[in-house]
């Protein structure tokens, strides 16, 4: 048995390179948990792996959903539990790496489908967002608490889809979690979580905006503006989308647009380590950002559960 290895932590710390280099190592493949980097029309944008990094190690799941598409967790879930037991068929190391806590804990705590929402529920919680965000998020919080860490109060989208799955169903989205059996068992697996320091991972991130400007960013966002969809669509909402869009449609400044992601990219930076905080508890945490040192921890960490396992 090769234990899976599943690499959690925020935006810009630093996840890419080190998949790559356990890949190398272990003879794994990498497995993308980032919701935002399944999206075809977001390459620059979500800092999905260049051409190079993609040749560097085999790659699954990346840019393969259209930005047209409502994509969710159940379904990328499924999508991975298939690829891990492929890769696990031909002796290969699954390394399963990203930035959306949720889609790792399907694969380690089990996450069970949401039954179809009536559109009239959909459109009742659309209804009472727009109508006023700031009491829509606090009924919500009022009813379903583990909200407060998972969604921001910005977060129109998410906001609204969890208030719909409650007006629904009557249950809090979170209490549809782990229903299903995980895919991964326990002892099948090895999970870290990456915790730099704060001060470190803004840098990071404010770094990684400009140079995905230099790169095009403003270019795919005006590509994907210009199919003119639904601005409530998850790829519509990924960190830089809403601030551009604003600035195509002479709402905002392209400076006040790019400050608008920095900010709203560390403000997701910051939600992500608390949801590691408080649901990753057991997690081993890797504060450094050296890829020798992160390298060395997993490998021996994996070693030691495949040792028990023997």
């Amino acid at each position: 048995m090769r234990p899976a290895i599943l690499i959690h932590g925020p935006t810009a710390s630093g996840k890419t390179k080190l998949a790559i280099a356990l890949a190398k190592r272990l003879d794994g493949e990498i497995i993308n948990a980032d919701a935002m980097q399944v999206y075809a029309d977001l390459d620059i944008l979500t800092a999905r792996p260049d051409a190079e990094e993609l040749a560097a190690a085999p790659h699954h799941l990346f840019g393969h959903i259209d930005a047209a598409t409502r994509y969710s967790a159940g379904a990328w879930s499924k999508e991975a539990a298939a690829k891990i037991a492929d890769l696990q068929g031909q002796g290969k190391v699954p390394i399963i790496v990203g930035g959306t806590g949720l889609y790792l804990m399907a694969l380690t705590d089990g996450l069970s489908e949401i039954p179809p929402i009536p559109e009239e529920a959909r459109r009742e919680a659309r209804a009472r967002v727009a109508a006023d965000q700031v009491a829509a998020y606090a009924d919500l919080v009022a009813r379903d608490p583990a909200a407060k860490d998972r969604i921001d109060p910005q977060d129109r989208q998410r906001t609204a889809r969890a208030l719909e799955v409650l007006i629904a169903t009557g249950r809090p989205i979170s209490a549809f979690h782990g229903e299903q059996a995980p895919v991964l068992e326990p002892g099948a697996w090895v999970g870290v979580a990456l915790t730099p320091t704060r001060e470190d991972l803004y840098a990071r991130i404010d770094a990684r905006v400009d140079k995905m400007m230099k790169l095009g960013a403003l270019e795919e966002a005006r590509r994907l503006w210009a199919r003119q969809l639904d601005s409530e669509l998850p790829a519509m909402r990924a960190h830089g989308m809403p601030g551009f869009a604003d600035h195509f449609a002479g709402r905002m400044s392209l400076p006040d647009a790019i400050e608008r992601c920095k900010r709203d990219t560390r403000r997701y930076a910051k939600r992500q380590m608390t949801w590691i905080a408080h649901q990753f508890t057991l997690w081993p945490r890797i504060p450094s950002l050296a890829l020798d040192i992160r390298t060395r921890v997993i490998a021996d960490l994996r070693a030691e559960a495949q040792n028990r396992v023997k």
